[in-house]
This record gives C-alpha cells, sequence and structure tokens, in this order.
C-alpha cells in the first residue's frame, strides 16, 4: 500500500511576530514565504492527510514563540522529491522486528523521541561492535526518554541468530534491549534514502548505508549521519547529538562547537572569564523581548561587526528556563 504525502502550505506568520523575530533573519522571513511543496516520497503504509501540526505537548516544548516553534516552522514538513531531509515527517512503515510484529513505526515512538540505525548487514565485523556499543548506551537513551531501534536488510531471523554473537565479542556484559527491524524486501531502507532501489537488487550483497536518523516527537527527521559499510560510528556522538536535539526543543538554544566542552575562556569587559563553559546559544530566531524575559542577563559576545548575534546563556539558566 503506497500513496504520496499531501501538500501542507506552511502557516503564515503574523504581523507582530514577523515583527518580534531577531535580525537580520527576522527581515529575510518578512520577505520571503517558501510555500511547501508536495512530499513525492511513497510511503509504506497509508497515513492521513495534515496539515503542519502543532508541536508535541508530550515532547516539553520551550514556550517561546519566537523560539523552537518558529525555528522548526522553517523546515518544511515535506520535500519535493523523493528525498528525506532535515524538518520532514519520516516515512512510517510496518515490519517484522525481534520485538515482534509491528504495524506502524509511528505509533511505537509515539510521542517520543527514537533513533532508527541502520547496520550493512548481520555477520559482518563492524557491524557486530557498533551493536554491541549502542547496548552499552541503552539506559543512557532510556533516561533520556529516547527510543532505539536498529535495522538491516537481512530478515529478523538472522538478527537472532547473529546477536549471539554480538553479546560473545563484546568485552563487556551486555544485554540487546532494542528491537532489530527485519527489512529484507529493502522497503524501508529505500524510503528512507539508505540504499538504492535501482541498483540494490542487482547486489549479491546490497549494503545497507550505516545511517543514524534521530527523530522527535512529533516524527519530524532532526538528525541524520551517514557512514560507510567500513567506518563505525561513535556511540558517544549519537548520545550528545540527542542530548543537543532536546535541549534546543526544550530551551529554544542551539550548542556551538564542541559543546559542552566551548566557550572555557572568554573575554569580558577588560578581562577574561571562565564562568560561560559549556554555554549554548539563543536560537536567531528568538527575539529580543522573549531573550530577555526567559534569559535575563544573557550574555552578547562583542565582535567586529557589532552584530548581537551571539547570544550566550550559561548552563545554569538553562537549567531553570521554563518549558511547558
Amino acid at each position: 500500500l503506497h500513496r504520496c504525502l499531501p501538500a501542507s502550505p506552511p502557516p503564515a506568520l503574523s504581523a507582530t511576530c514577523r515583527s518580534r523575530i531577531a535580525p537580520p533573519l527576522g527581515r529575510e522571513l518578512a520577505k520571503r514565504r517558501t510555500p511547501m511543496l508536495a512530499r513525492s516520497r511513497t510511503l509504506l503504509r497509508p497515513v492521513a492527510s495534515h496539515a503542519r501540526r502543532p508541536l508535541c505537548t508530550g515532547g516539553k516544548v520551550s514556550p517561546m514563540k519566537t523560539g523552537t516553534e518558529l525555528y522548526m516552522s522553517l523546515y518544511p514538513e515535506a520535500s519535493s522529491d523523493s528525498g528525506l531531509r532535515l524538518g520532514n515527517i519520516t516515512p512510517d512503515f510496518a515490519c517484522e522486528t525481534t520485538h515482534g510484529h509491528w504495524s506502524s513505526f509511528h505509533a511505537w515512538k509515539k510521542d517520543k523521541w527514537a533513533i532508527l540505525f541502520s547496520h550493512p548487514a548481520d555477520f559482518t565485523p563492524v557491524c557486530t561492535t557498533e551493536i554491541g556499543r549502542l547496548a552499552l548506551k541503552y539506559d543512557e537513551l532510556t533516561d533520556l526518554d529516547c527510543l532505539v531501534a536498529t535495522l538491516s536488510v537481512d530478515p529478523v531471523k538472522s538478527h537472532e541468530e547473529w546477536l549471539e554473537d554480538v553479546v560473545a565479542h563484546c568485552e563487556n556484559e551486555i544485554e540487546v534491549k532494542f528491537p532489530i527491524i527485519g527489512d529484507a524486501d529493502r522497503s524501508i531502507s529505500t524510503a528512507y534514502g539508505m540504499i538504492d532501489p535501482a541498483t540494490s537488487g542487482e547486489q549479491e550483497l546490497p549494503l545497507t548505508i550505516r545511517a543514524v536518523f534521530i527523530i522527535n516527537p512529533e516524527n519530524k527527521l532532526m538528525l541524520s549521519l551517514n557512514y560507510p559499510a567500513c567506518v563505525g560510528r561513535n556511540m558517544d556522538e549519537i548520545v550528545r547529538c540527542v542530548k543537543a536535539l532536546q535541549l534546543s526543543y526544550q530551551k529554544s538554544i542551539a550548542t556551538p562547537a564542541n559543546w559542552p566542552n566551548n566557550h572555557a575562556d572568554i573575554p569580558l569587559g577588560d578581562g577574561r572569564t571562565t564562568s560561560f563553559k559549556g554555554s549554548v546559544f539563543l536560537l536567531p530566531t528568538v527575539s529580543d523581548e522573549e531573550a530577555a524575559a526567559h534569559y535575563p542577563g544573557y550574555h552578547t559576545c562583542d565582535v567586529p561587526s557589532k552584530k548581537a548575534y551571539l547570544r550566550l546563556v550559561t548552563e545554569e539558566q538553562v537549567k531553570t528556563a521554563p518549558t511547558n
């Protein structure tokens, strides 16, 4: 059962909202409203037609109107071609897993963050270590209220047999608690762009790329990582990304490079300070009014351009900022 998701135009920004967006992004948004184009991707099961939906309250989204809510509206929920891009609603699907049958991926992860983690093939060396290392991070991800599912084009029976090797090879005592999806017909891998439908049927070993999809409570793709079969992934970085995405979603902030090991020593006045280690930036869409209301005393870094876009808030300010 296949169908395309219908076109759905983004909501117009009110004059009040436009005037409150931080420059220069506000001026650009006021000049240009890009219409949302129809998604041409076919889904693996029927889904109801939808317009842009409100952000899920179960995800503890930031209450700032010019923060996460406005920032997320900049990403179309559907692409104009067959590509799956950031901000798009991810394809739903039914499947068999090592935990039984799923009638809907979206129903399984309802109102939660989730990681869809693909590996090229069972009984391959790098994949064996990756599943083992991901199992070691599972409890930490669960504490973040983030679900985990992995996938390859092997059938479920192969997954179950291979997991014995995974557990035996890992140097730590592990238990693989997350489900592994069997995608033997390659339909899910094709829908998510992990495999080329035109050539995979001709390959003796149709490797699914090493992909990581981090999906928010509204089923929107927030981050994707693609690795070749010859390079294993760093699970610490995946956990860091989940933490950064959740913090941005909940607090209307953006994490700098190398966060949380950033801004350990910055100029302040006539001297320097270490008080901003691990600090984060306000999203560019956040108005000065909402910034002052939710993060009073935030610090604007002085730069040669004199443009006030580097607005830092400390870890302590982030912890005490309200969420819905």
